[in-house]
């Protein structure tokens, strides 16, 4: 009995399925994507900076260069609690056994800076200090989470447009949407290698000229929507 039971649960399962679907299938409909963009202007800029000690060999130690950066990156406005860590640190400790060596440490830092001309005074300052390997990791927004669900809103309601425009055009009209697909928006964190331009120049480490912007973050979004057509 349990496993006829069972059987009639299964064929009665199958049976629904097969009517939505051929139901699905038997309206009138129409099928449109909506797509849309948007550009959004970061206001994260990540700035790595990286310091070896073997570079100021006879001149500075490192302490004295990270003490020295941290005092500067605070006067000029970075809360060091917030906006600045360290990444990495290493030394060739373990070449001192081997090839008898000097031991010197290295340290990787990032700061995080919320507008162009910001970004600018970091690298003057800190190669006012004698610190020159400084690159800028990538730039992002802080609410780019909103941006996308924006985006989303923007092409389905391109999509009910559409979809309006191609069903007036026969003099029909369009019903409730029965079926959407949508796709994640495509996105990524600008990675800066030559995102951070002045006047038409890519800012190198001895430009001063703080006149300087990002390119914008571009989101772009689609989405398939079927209408039921009238």
């Amino acid at each position: 009995m349990r496993t006829t039971f069972t059987l009639l649960f299964v064929l009665a399962f199958v049976f629904t399925y097969a009517q939505d679907t051929k139901n699905f299938i038997d309206l009138n409909y129409i099928e449109v994507t909506g797509k849309a963009e948007m550009e959004v202007a970061p206001d994260e800029i990540f700035i790595q900076i990286f310091i070896n000690e073997s570079d100021y060999k006879g001149k500075q130690t490192l302490e004295i260069l990270e003490r020295n950066m941290l005092k500067k990156l605070q006067e000029i406005g970075i809360d060091l609690k917030k906006e600045f860590a360290v990444n990495d640190i290493s030394s060739n400790f373990k070449d001192y056994w081997i090839k008898k060596t000097d031991i010197f440490t290295s340290k990787q830092y990032q700061v995080i800076v919320h507008t162009a001309p910001m970004a600018g005074r970091v690298f003057r300052e800190l190669e006012g200090l004698g610190i020159s390997n400084i690159s800028i990791e990538k730039v992002d927004n802080s609410e780019i989470e909103k941006y996308k669900k924006e985006v989303k809103v923007k092409a389905i309601q391109a999509a009910k447009e559409k979809a309006e425009s191609l069903s007036g055009a026969i003099g029909q009209t369009i019903g409730k949407a029965i079926y959407i697909r949508e796709s994640e928006p495509l996105y990524a964190p600008v990675m800066a290698n030559t995102m951070m331009k002045a006047r038409g120049m890519e800012l190198d480490a001895s430009y001063t000229e703080p006149d300087i912007e990002f390119e914008k973050i571009k989101l772009e979004y689609s989405v398939d929507v079927y209408f039921e057509l009238k």
